[in-house]
């Protein structure tokens, strides 16, 4: 049969010193040697070797395996259009403009935008509504 447990402040409720024997003990953290890395220094030189041994250097913690993609839209290409060509970026052929995305560092075009231009892209991913709105232009995505 089990037997029913007071919750330890319950127990103590009513005692003076809830357990902990005369008024003088378990005053600060001097009782338990001080916060934190205390009792490290200078008279305990032998205890430095055995908390450097632990995590006392470097970096902890979670890092996510999953890198950020870099995206652009579609009134952004046509904003920086003029200036990829003059940097020789992006070419035109009968007024249909090539622009490889993948060289510029993006990883995924996006549909936000009107397009009133021919693109032939070439980008590894894509929204449908950003595939939508090239192939209405006259455009193509490769």
């Amino acid at each position: 049969m089990t037997t029913n447990r007071l919750k330890k402040k319950v127990k103590y409720r009513g005692s003076k010193t809830h357990g902990c024997g005369s008024m003088k003990k378990r005053r600060g953290a001097g009782h338990r040697g001080g916060r934190g890395a205390a009792g490290s220094g200078k008279r305990g030189d032998a205890k430095k070797p055995s908390i450097w041994k632990g995590k006392y250097f470097g970096k902890y913690g979670f890092t996510s395996r999953f890198k950020a993609v870099k995206t652009i839209n579609l009134k952004e290409i046509e904003i920086k259009l003029p200036i990829w060509i003059k940097k020789g970026l992006a070419k035109e052929n009968k007024d249909v403009f090539e622009i490889d995305l993948n060289n510029l560092s993006y990883g995924k075009l996006l549909g936000n935008g009107t397009l009133t231009k021919k693109l032939k892209l070439k980008i590894n991913s894509f929204s449908k509504k950003a595939e939508e709105k090239i192939k209405k232009a006259g455009g193509e995505l490769m």
